[in-house]
Parts: structure tokens; C-alpha cells; sequence
């Protein structure tokens, strides 16, 4: 269930006990409903929320998404960036070696398999002669909440800006 603040930002993405919450504390209002599920208690049936935008504007700092490996992993898709391949155990690679003062940013670090990494080893990709299949770059936010959840239901695609 995707959360929104009051000027449709994409907040979080959270559990429907959550928007319930939000709901019946007149904190929230329902922008999308799931079709053909509610929630039913003894008397009354609901529309399952799949969409919720808060009443009140929430001031969030600027959210970026932290350097870490995991996020590395997200951010490519648990796949090696130089052959393709989706099976562990896989590494993070320094597209330009350490060595060589290449620092551990968002464009420098690359998802890899073992082989590949050991095979490009202390080079570039040009020198050991391997092609990049995606240039790194760093996620933002709401690209970020899009990997992480993996199927995107329609009804988020117009808040998520994936049109």
C-alpha cells in the first residue's frame, strides 16, 4: 500500500493495518482502492485502500538512498553487470579501481558475479575488455521504492511517475 503526503508525493510504502489506522483516525483519505477486495468486519464492509494520502502536509527532509551494498544489489537488480547473470554469490566491483582512485559513489559501483569480478580484476572494463550492460547511477527516491517492492500495482503508476 503506497503512502502519499498531501501534495501526492510518494512517502512510503507500507502495510494496509497501517492505512486503516490512518483512516479511521481522519489522518488520511483513500486516493485508490484495490478492485474486487475489501476488509469486512461483523457489520460493515470496506474497499480495500491501495492508495492513501495524508490531510495534513508532512515536511520531509530531502530522502536519498545511503551507499550500501544491499542498495547496490537493489539498485541493479541482483544481476551481474557485466555477463547478466542472476545466481549468488555476487560482489560489488569498482568500475574504476580503487587503486587507481576510483571511490565508492553510486557511478563507480556496480553489481558483479565472482568470475566476472575476478576476471576484470585491477583494470577497467575496457582494459580486461568487458562491455558495462548499464551505466551506475544513483537512485532516487521514488525509482528506488519502485525496485524495492517489486510488482508496482496499477493504480500507483500515476503517483510513482512511471506513465
Amino acid at each position: 500500500m503506497l503512502i502519499l503526503n498531501q501534495n501526492y508525493e510518494p512517502l512510503c510504502v507500507s502495510n494496509v493495518q497501517k492505512a486503516i489506522i490512518l483512516l479511521w483516525l481522519g489522518k488520511a483519505e483513500i486516493v485508490e482502492v484495490r478492485p474486487g477486495r475489501t476488509i469486512r468486519t461483523v457489520r460493515h464492509a470496506f474497499p480495500f485502500p491501495s492508495v492513501v494520502r495524508l490531510s495534513l502536509y508532512i515536511h520531509m527532509p530531502y530522502k536519498k538512498v545511503e551507499l550500501t551494498r544491499k542498495n547496490i544489489l537493489r539498485r541493479d537488480n541482483h544481476r551481474c553487470m557485466y555477463c547478466g547473470k542472476t545466481t549468488p554469490p555476487l560482489t560489488v566491483d569498482h568500475v574504476m579501481p580503487k587503486s587507481r582512485s576510483g571511490g565508492d559513489t553510486w557511478e563507480n559501483l556496480v553489481c558483479a558475479c565472482v568470475r566476472c569480478n575476478n576476471r576484470k580484476g585491477n583494470r577497467t572494463p575496457e582494459e580486461a575488455n568487458m562491455k558495462l550492460r548499464t551505466r551506475p547511477f544513483r537512485p532516487n527516491y521514488v525509482t528506488f521504492i519502485r525496485n524495492v517492492v517489486g510488482t508496482i500495482a496499477r493504480e500507483w503508476e500515476p503517483y510513482l511517475f512511471m506513465n
